[in-house]
């Protein structure tokens, strides 16, 4: 009974940095949820008498449960290939709801684009980069958990950087591409410049019931006086603020160039979930 306590208490000391390390890994907090309840499983199970750092061990099982996990989806994708065809990932945007240990690693930086980037790399080298980048575990503790040796740990996690380096610059291009456009839709909606609107929207451009880039631009023509630009979970948009508190949030999806669509959030609950980051001239000012 007394090993048991301790073996509760160690897991209790640690369990929040282990729930993050899983979700890092598998980019699911769901999954994540499920690991560190598998490593439980086996941590109760073990005998104990013998560890004496106690933080490691219980990374290495958490790891360990995840590299097994991030395997099996792997098999599953590739079972699954011949049959149909994968989503474009162009398809995947972010949707602004997640919790504080529902973004993925550097999201606040890269978004999707890490998502995508991390998604496509091996088990081993997710893992690698994951658990020595993000956590510090070295290379001599990180090898053997993927049966490799710390300097094929260390290349692994060299590889995985650069690629997660290449998403991180390529999402902060697009976010700076449409931040500028986002800017100008704001800019000519104050001014009530129809032809400039009309040049910034999709000819098939949807808000809500309107459709078409002549219905959208005059709708929005003259209308964005109060609406300031603002980073809105780390991606350009627009919020209305009204006695100080942002009581709508506009947000904009940009296809090719053009504002495909544009979407209008009023729901106080939802608002309030939200990170807004204001960018006036100078970009500071934070809700």
């Amino acid at each position: 009974m007394v090993e048991q306590d301790w073996v509760g208490e160690r897991f209790a000391e640690h369990q929040d940095r282990l729930h993050a390390m899983a979700y890092r890994m598998l980019g699911s907090p769901g999954e994540a949820e499920d690991a560190v309840q598998e490593a439980w499983l086996r941590v109760s199970r073990s005998d104990t008498g013998q560890i004496e750092n106690p933080g490691g061990w219980l990374t290495t099982i958490v790891a360990r449960v995840c590299l097994n996990m991030l395997e099996a989806r792997r098999n599953r994708r590739e079972e699954s290939a011949g049959a149909l065809p994968d989503e474009p990932h162009a398809s995947i945007r972010p949707t602004g709801q997640a919790g504080p240990e529902d973004e993925a690693l550097l999201a606040d930086s890269v978004g999707v684009a890490l998502m995508v980037v991390l998604d496509a790399l091996a088990p081993a080298e997710r893992l690698a980069f994951v658990l020595h980048d993000v956590f510090a575990v070295p290379f001599a503790e990180i090898g053997p958990i993927i049966d490799r040796s710390p300097t094929a740990a260390r290349q692994l996690a060299s590889r995985a950087r650069r690629r997660v380096q290449g998403a991180a610059s390529a999402s902060e291009a697009a976010r700076s591409a449409k931040r500028e456009i986002v800017e100008a839709f704001l800019a000519a909606s104050r001014g009530g410049d129809f032809a400039a609107l009309l040049e910034l929207l999709d000819p098939d451009a949807v808000v809500g019931e309107l459709r078409g880039g002549r219905e959208v631009a005059a709708f929005f023509a003259g209308r964005a006086e109060a609406a300031r630009l603002a980073l809105v979970d780390g991606v350009p948009a627009a919020v209305w603020w009204h006695l100080g508190r942002p009581k709508a949030v506009i947000t904009f999806t940009v296809e090719d160039g053009k504002i495909a669509r544009i979407d209008v959030d009023t729901d106080t609950d939802q608002i309030r979930e939200l990170d807004i980051v204001v960018l006036p001239a100078d970009d500071k000012g934070r809700r």
